[in-house]
């Protein structure tokens, strides 16, 4: 448990240190015509390095299938998500990090994904993973 603890707060620690709590750097990343900011491709540039390093050991403990990983409620909900990123500047991790802000917008965000969620978990039927 107190490595889970050191990890979550070391991840948020760069969820500050990136800008991610704040969802105007996403909004204005989205911003092409307006007020652009590239500066969140660092940000997934070392995501997916760091990913690369990592996961490659991993997958060839156990090799994934992706003709039946890839089903629809993952790509519906992986859109779903995308939607709700860019409306809203927000993705869980980050949102969690900004509730320290006290503001309104994140507690609402927050507020509605702890909802979505035991929505998903009475209306979906338990799967293999569940």
């Amino acid at each position: 448990m107190t490595s889970a603890l050191g990890a979550g707060f070391l991840f948020g620690i760069g969820l500050w240190l990136s800008g991610m709590a704040n969802p105007r750097k996403v909004l204005d990343f989205l911003d092409i015509t307006g007020n652009w900011d590239p500066s969140l491709l660092l940000v997934m540039g070392g995501a997916v390095i760091v990913t690369a390093i990592s996961f490659r050991p991993l997958l060839r403990r156990k090799p994934v299938d992706f003709k039946t990983a890839l089903d629809a409620p993952l790509i519906i909900g992986a859109g779903i998500f995308g939607i709700g990123w860019g409306i809203g500047g927000y993705c869980p991790g980050p949102a969690l990090t900004a509730l320290s802000n006290l503001s309104a917008d994140v507690l609402v965000f927050v507020a509605a994904m702890v909802g979505g969620g035991f929505l998903a978990k009475i209306a979906a039927p338990a799967g293999p993973g569940a």
